[in-house]
């Protein structure tokens, strides 16, 4: 077998897929704080709110909520499109029609744009933040004690 043909035990090849795991992996955590950050910061937000008996101020956790909402929705797009690269990748090993330019090119593949509106509309996004949203909303209540 010639040196220049890459297979799947190639050591170059072992390292692009580490890097491309990788950069999946960092996505997929970067979402996951997102989350962890809004809920944080709503918190906050909230507490202050019923502390200074101002509940006409709650409706500003709706910011950082739909801030980080759109935040978590890119994480999720970058996150496909570099699992998109990384399929494409393998496929291209698999066929054997993987070449020495395809290593080490890390980038996105597809439509970002595309990605970014599938992610808003994906059941890891919108459950967490309608109900973030929700108990933005029922916090007020409470604290006003009416439903307007």
């Amino acid at each position: 077998m010639p040196k220049n043909i890459l297979t799947e035990s190639s050591q170059s090849v072992q390292a692009h897929l580490g890097i491309m795991q990788s950069v999946i992996q960092r996505m997929a955590s970067n979402s996951s704080s997102s989350k962890a950050w809004c809920i944080t910061l709503v918190s906050a937000v909230l507490v202050i709110v019923a502390d200074k008996g101002h509940p006409e101020f709650s409706w500003i956790a709706i910011m950082p909520t739909l801030l980080f909402l759109l935040l978590d929705a890119y994480y999720l797009s970058l996150e496909k499109s570099f699992r998109n690269s990384y399929n494409v990748f393998i496929k291209k090993l698999h066929d054997h029609k993987l070449k020495a330019d395809d290593l080490y090119l890390v980038k996105p593949t597809g439509s970002i744009f595309k990605l970014f509106f599938s992610s808003l509309i994906s059941f890891s996004i919108w459950p967490f933040y309608l109900l973030l949203l929700i108990m933005i909303y029922a916090t007020r209540i409470i604290i006003t004690g009416n439903c307007l």
